[in-house]
């Protein structure tokens, strides 16, 4: 699949990628159907990394003749070029490749006529109209089908477990192949290598079609229909109208209506009620904010609002030509700074994680975190206390 083709993957209005939102709130899918994608750089980045990852399975996994390989090999030094392109990546979706490597040898294990596919599209129309999407990768062996998804990005952890995008390409794959082979079990893996993590869920393939037709299908029916009930939640964290939706707006309002009791101090329990609360409101009013600067750009006015110009830093236009004037007038220690080391981050960037580890690995350490207070559904171990865990440590 070229560059484009992987670019251009088709988003249908009940897309697997969208499955959250429009199981959770089935008219949600009608309300955003009009409103344009934004492209951004992430998804450039992601879209070349899957590129990239696919370019090299194809090379490990598949049987390549010349012409294959020299097709392969020009794909190759075009994701190379790109300026998108960097050793972060490539050492990143190196991990995602010998990890799909291991699944496919352990499947050739059980079963020497184990199947490999790659950016297979898979068809769950059965359950949800229209509904199509890509598997990056699809391993059938010995009753077992495994979907791996990749997943570029550096945001929040994505868990395989109940997650309803890679059961819908579980369910795709598994209506796609069924018929030649005996499927009993279906597992679905998450791999996000710039965040080190990998997960899997695994279930009888009764169960997950149990959760098609009782789940999936009455909500995919209510969301083409554009029917159902609005409904706030985390899943709205993507929702193209999730600044200007009411049904968020009324939980995130009825979430201010909290009623303390007499005593003039909070207790604790309280507070933590609050905390989630307070979570909750700065998410929803940072959406509102983009939501309306959005608007008032557009032309659009805003009551009691408008736009102004904002702060600005003074900046140097050309500084080549300070820099000569002024080392001709003072000393440089006062307007040069001192060579400095890139953070180790930036050096992974440019020199790669693998490489870094092997030339200083010795002098890079990872310091105690200070304590940070989080929901305790954080998988995070707890504490004992900040006196007895950060001992002699400066806050």
């Amino acid at each position: 699949m070229t560059q484009q083709a992987h670019a251009e993957r088709a988003h249908a209005l009940l897309g697997a990628s969208k499955a959250d939102q429009w199981i959770n709130c089935p008219p949600s899918a009608r309300l955003q159907e009009s409103i344009p994608d934004k492209r951004s750089e992430y998804a450039n980045e992601g879209t070349l990394a899957h590129e990239l990852a696919e370019n090299k399975l194809r090379r490990r996994l598949l049987i390549c003749d010349s012409k294959e390989r020299k097709r392969l090999d020009a794909e190759l030094e075009n994701i190379q070029e790109h300026p998108l392109y960097c050793p972060e990546m490539e050492n990143a979706v190196q991990e995602y490749v010998e990890l799909v490597e291991e699944r496919f040898m352990a499947a050739k294990a059980r079963s020497s006529d184990a199947v490999v596919l790659l950016e297979e599209r898979l068809d769950f129309t059965e359950w949800v109209p229209d509904g199509y999407g890509t598997g990056d990768v699809v391993l059938i062996a010995d009753g077992v089908l495994e979907v791996i998804d990749l997943k570029y990005g550096t945001g929040v952890p994505v868990s395989a477990v109940n997650n309803p995008q890679i059961r819908l390409y579980g369910l795709g794959a598994w209506s796609a192949y069924s018929y030649l082979y005996d499927i009993r079990e279906i597992s679905m893996t998450i791999v996000q290598p710039r965040l080190d993590s990998v997960s899997t869920d695994t279930l009888p393939v009764d169960e997950l079609l149990e959760w098609a037709e009782k789940v999936v299908k009455p909500a995919a029916e209510l969301a083409f229909s554009g029917e159902g009930e609005f409904k706030a939640g985390k899943h709205c964290r993507w929702c193209k109208v999730k600044g200007s939706c009411r049904a968020r707006a009324n939980k995130n309002m009825a979430a201010l209506q909290h009623e303390f009791r007499d005593p003039a101090l909070l207790s604790l329990e309280e507070i933590g009620s609050i905390l989630h609360v307070a979570e909750q409101l700065k998410t929803w009013a940072k959406d509102v904010e983009e939501y309306a600067f959005e608007q008032a750009k557009a032309g659009k006015r805003i009551p009691q609002w408008k736009l102004v110009e904002g702060r600005s830093n003074r900046a140097i236009t050309d500084k080549e030509t300070a820099r000569i004037l002024l080392g001709a007038a003072v000393e440089h220690e006062k307007f040069l700074k001192p060579q400095e080391l890139l953070g180790i981050g930036e050096l992974e960037k440019r020199i790669g994680k693998k490489e870094l580890a092997t030339l200083i690995g010795d002098l890079i350490i990872k310091p105690q975190g200070k304590p940070v207070l989080v929901p305790e559904t954080d998988t995070r171990p707890e504490l004992n206390s900040v006196e007895g865990d950060f001992a002699g440590e400066d806050f």
